[in-house]
């Protein structure tokens, strides 16, 4: 019973950043819960890590949670990737999270549904030791 209530609550559990290379090796991969399982529009998630090889290009991926608590139909995220010389690139990303009739879009047999967002294509890293932070905006669409 505990764990169905904790389900029902859960906004978005958490934020995953994955780094892959090219030939599908994970690099880096981290998890972050949130406070009360909601990620609230001025809360930034920061995310560092180290690039050992920069040389060969990688994918990286944002991963979502939710579940029917979530209320809109897509997600807007502004993400910065700041650079250890204190270059940035800033980017908005927008993902839809359910299709035209307002069922949830993602992989899971439950009422959690997991995305697994591209977020930079074949990105080389010029230099190591990056640092990565991402922040979510206001924008939203409601669900049907």
């Amino acid at each position: 019973m505990e764990r169905i209530q904790k389900n029902k609550i859960l906004l978005f559990v958490g934020f995953f950043f994955l780094m892959i290379s090219c030939q599908d090796v994970s690099e880096f991969n981290q998890y972050k819960t949130l406070e009360d399982g909601s990620w609230k529009s001025n809360q930034d998630l920061t995310f560092n890590f180290e690039v050992k090889d920069t040389i060969r290009p990688k994918n990286l991926f944002i991963n979502i949670r939710n579940n029917n608590e979530y209320e809109y139909s897509n997600l807007f995220i502004i993400t910065t990737l700041k650079f250890p010389n204190n270059t940035a690139v800033i980017d908005t990303l927008q993902y839809e999270m359910a299709d035209e009739k307002g069922v949830f879009l993602g992989s899971g047999f439950s009422s959690i549904k997991e995305n697994k967002l591209f977020y930079k294509e074949e990105k080389v890293f010029p230099t190591s030791k990056l640092r990565f932070k991402c922040k979510t905006s206001n924008a939203k669409k409601r669900r049907n």
